[in-house]
């Protein structure tokens, strides 16, 4: 069974997001397992400078790559990544398990991004959308979006 891996940076704070989440973890536990992994957001100053902010997100970066482990498959979620509609990820999912790869990491970053060292180290680097969300809702976002991949590789009635 593949294990899926979502590193994130940060704590989701409200309870309707933390419920969502536990949801689609639940529906997932039929198709794969599944680890949800948070790390801590580096602090920065009210108004950071960009050095700040470098030295924020490599800190992060740090932390993140010592959770990957080698030989799986790393999805960074940045916004100069490529977007897949739904049945291009399962596709995706699919064509990495084929490959013999057995754990596939999904990175989620800070407000900030990520730091260059993690999106060197991935393997694709995926946009949910041009559009701007709340960062805490991309965890919702990504989790419900692996839920439907795995429904539409076992052709469950949730994908529409």
């Amino acid at each position: 069974m593949t294990q899926i891996n979502i590193i994130t940076v940060g704590k989701l704070k409200e309870q309707y997001l933390k419920d969502a989440c536990s949801e689609y973890v639940k529906r997932l536990g039929t198709f794969c397992r599944i680890n949800v992994s948070e790390i801590a957001e580096s602090r920065v100053s009210l108004d950071p400078s960009q050095n700040e902010i470098k030295l924020a997100l490599e800190n992060e970066g740090k932390q993140i790559l010592s959770l990957i482990k080698p030989k799986s498959y790393t999805f960074s979620l940045c916004i100069e990544g490529s977007q897949m509609a739904s049945e291009n990820l399962a596709d995706k999912l699919c064509e990495i398990t084929l490959r013999g790869t057995s754990v596939i990491n999904f990175i989620i970053g800070s407000s900030h991004g990520l730091a260059k060292s993690v999106k060197d180290k991935s393997d694709y680097r995926l946009s949910m959308s041009e559009m701007t969300f709340p960062h805490q809702l991309a965890r919702v976002m990504l989790i419900e979006q692996i839920y439907r991949a795995y429904t539409i590789i076992n052709n469950k009635k949730y994908h529409k």
